[in-house]
């Protein structure tokens, strides 16, 4: 899928997981709702850092661009190594590495390290981080253009300190979920998991499909490319994303918002 809808999906994940909490006993405060969904929309981009030509490539200039080349080699790298007989061959490392469940539980344990270890800049870091990929991917028509690069860091960077200092506000979340003293911010990884999955997902549902399992291997395929049977899948950019997707994704994450809310 694009962006878009990958960060729609994302947000809408997340609404719906604090829909479920609420049934759980554990509902979100506020807060936790909206910066998990944004954190959430802009992780839902981060497995994409394979591709040269994705979101988040153009997100933080140079530097992103510099390390979707990096990812790229590793990726392609690590395919080589461990693919299987009846894996292709590949030119490039884009839809291995970074799109399997593996790289998303990974990337959301090294987020809650860094949230609970570091001070208040590494909560802050991570927020900035995921909110310009989350504008990038939300409000991409806006964002769209090397000049507008720097208003959106701008803006990203004004929003975390403000979600940031809401957030340490007693009853507000920082502790959500997890109580124990020292354990502050460290469900930050939880949105993280699920936008990579979610992103997966998405993916598993276009023509190539997504080798969500890897490392698990599927008969002669360490690699394989999951997804629903062929004739239910679309290609990335297609009507079906554009005009029904991203309209059920917007919808479903309205209704698990109010869910959430207690509003229904």
């Amino acid at each position: 899928m694009m962006g878009p809808a990958h960060s729609l999906s994302g947000a809408a994940a997340w609404l719906g997981v604090g829909a479920a909490a609420a049934v759980a006993g554990h509902p979100m405060p506020w807060p936790v709702l909206l910066v998990g969904a944004l954190i959430c929309a802009g992780a839902a981009l981060a497995p994409d850092l394979d591709h040269k030509a994705a979101t988040i490539s153009r997100s933080f200039g140079p530097l992103s661009r510099w390390l979707c080349e990096i990812v790229d080699k590793l990726s392609y790298a690590v395919y080589k190594a461990t693919k299987k007989q009846g894996d292709p061959r590949r030119s490039g490392g884009h839809r291995t590495l970074t799109h399997t469940w593996l790289w998303a539980v990974l990337i959301g344990a090294g987020t809650s390290v860094v949230a609970i270890t570091s001070d208040r800049w590494g909560v802050l870091a991570i927020l900035f981080v995921h909110l310009v990929l989350a504008i990038e991917g939300l409000l991409w028509r806006a964002a769209r253009g090397s000049s507008s690069d720097v208003l959106v860091w701008l803006l990203a960077a004004t929003t975390a300190w403000i979600l940031a200092g809401v957030l340490d506000k007693p009853g507000n979340g920082a502790d959500w979920l997890f109580t124990a003293p020292g354990q502050e911010y460290l469900w930050l990884g939880l949105p993280v998991v699920l936008g990579a999955i979610v992103h997966d997902i998405g993916d598993a549902l276009t023509v190539s499909g997504c080798p969500i399992l890897w490392p698990i291997p599927v008969g002669r395929k360490r690699w394989y490319p999951l997804g629903p049977p062929k004739a239910l899948r679309f290609r990335a950019g297609s009507w079906v994303e554009l005009r029904v997707l991203m309209p059920v994704f917007m919808l479903l994450g309205g209704v698990g918002c109010a869910a959430a809310l207690n509003v229904i």
